[in-house]
């Protein structure tokens, strides 16, 4: 069974741990199956497998248009079944599924990737999909580090909620033609790509050195500058308890990094998401930009891949390159399903070696099918092959973010995003921003192992 966490105030969050935990002792007269008690929506029915399913792209408009390829495959294959597509935006999707679980009208399937899988687990909203994968051609072939990145996300019940189609990984992307202009080294330290960032920059001709992201989804991003620069190499302390982010070492990389904000960056990069940001660098004159595998295709489509280079995120003082973690995609199955028989089978089609190697050449994304990571297009897209290596061949630790607290997006999204745009702005120091948020996240993990104990 699971243990719905309600999301009052932030001070609220452990009597509501509490209220959730005493509901549960309460129910001593029912008795839960492996997928839980009584589901947002109720428990769903498996259909003939055939018929009508819905899915929820998790970033519609950016994946709109693989995922109509993948889906008219698949109703090729499938003439019995029809797949109704709904693209939402990113930045919208966890505040529409919540919703949908709260009032109802949740999807067959949708995309569900690691940072949001432990609120909606929480809520006993997804199906666990364990059996249904020891029974499928997909068992074995998929990449057993992303499956346990998607069981380790699911909030401590190690049961697997979400197939993976592809990890994502940081990139730096830099204009070569504007750094061979300049007479700049490759941005492969901390160092160079402050130095870069500066000399790229001549605000009378709208010209930056770099573009920093001040909307929808900056907290990763800060983040991954701020343990890239510390060096830090864990998200908690040995006692596990208390957060490192407000580390004074985290504390003097964010300063530095968001003094970048006007000095060498557009005023507009304040309230830019990642497709706001992608698309300023994409049609301008932006010495770099700091984002994901996932925009590659897009740049090479505005720039032409011999204008700009996509490397692994710079190295520290000590030669090490640190970084955040980025979350594993995927799709789940909603419990509340009526044909789940058929849902199934669509995951199972979007998951194969063929769908995900053409969804993954899209995305530029590295596939989960064990089969799809070895073709060729791979070897041709170079920040996704330069990425793959920096995370196998040592050079790369990881810090691990922690997904599986149920609060995590709504910290790191509503709770913080307004509080980084006032440090970019000037108006709250990077001390107090880290303070508040450790205040919160030390909160979530002791709610999180009490409950977990």
């Amino acid at each position: 069974m699971k243990i719905s966490i309600l999301r009052n105030s932030r001070g609220g969050r452990r009597a509501s741990a509490a209220v959730a935990l005493g509901a549960v002792l309460a129910l001593t007269a029912t008795a839960c199956g492996d997928d839980g008690g009584n589901s947002a929506g109720g428990d769903g029915d498996e259909g003939n497998g055939k018929g009508k399913i819905v899915f929820w792209d998790n970033n519609g408009g950016v994946r709109t248009e693989i995922w109509k390829e993948v889906i008219a495959d698949f109703e090729k294959a499938n003439p019995d079944i029809d797949v109704q597509y709904v693209g939402i935006a990113s930045t919208e999707y966890q505040s529409k599924v919540d919703t949908a679980i709260q009032g109802g009208g949740l999807p067959d399937v949708g995309g569900i990737s690691a940072s949001m899988l432990a609120g909606f687990a929480a809520q006993d909203a997804l199906d666990t999909l364990d059996f249904r994968l020891a029974k499928s051609p997909l068992n074995g072939k998929l990449n057993k580090d992303m499956i346990e990145s998607m069981r380790a996300a699911g909030g401590g019940d190690d049961k697997l909620y979400s197939i993976p189609t592809s990890a994502n990984n940081g990139v730096l992307y830099y204009r070569t033609d504007l750094f061979e202009k300049a007479g700049l080294e490759e941005p492969t330290t901390w160092d160079r790509f402050y130095e870069a960032a500066e000399k790229l920059t001549n605000k009378g001709k709208n010209e930056f050195g770099y573009t920093i992201r001040g909307g929808a989804g900056s907290i990763a991003q800060a983040l991954d500058a701020m343990y890239g620069q510390s060096g830090i190499t864990s998200f908690w302390d040995s006692s596990g308890k208390r957060t490192t982010v407000n580390d004074a070492k985290n504390v003097e990389a964010l300063e530095k990094y968001a003094g970048l904000f006007k000095k060498v960056t557009p005023a507009a990069d304040l309230n830019n998401d990642f497709t706001k940001m992608v698309a300023q660098w994409d049609s301008g004159t932006i010495g770099m930009l700091n984002h994901n595998l996932g925009s590659y295709q897009d740049h090479v489509k505005a720039l032409t891949a011999d204008k700009f280079r996509g490397i692994p995120q710079p190295i520290g003082p000590g030669g090490k390159r640190v970084q955040v973690s980025n979350p594993v995609d995927g799709v789940g199955l909603f419990k509340s399903s009526k044909n789940k028989e058929a849902a199934w089978k669509f995951i199972e089609f979007a998951t194969s070696a063929e769908s995900s190697s053409k969804f993954n050449e899209s995305a530029g994304q590295v596939p989960a099918h064990a089969d799809a990571a070895k073709d060729e297009w791979i070897s041709k897209a170079e920040p996704t092959k330069l990425a793959a290596e920096a995370l196998s061949d040592g050079s790369t630790t990881i810090v691990q973010l922690p997904y599986y607290l149920p609060d995590w997006n709504t910290i790191s999204k509503a709770d913080n995003e307004p509080n980084f745009q006032k440090v970019l702005l000037g108006k709250m120091s990077a001390k107090e921003f880290l303070d508040t948020m450790a205040e919160q996240l030390n909160e979530a993990q002791a709610e999180w192992q009490e409950q977990m104990s």
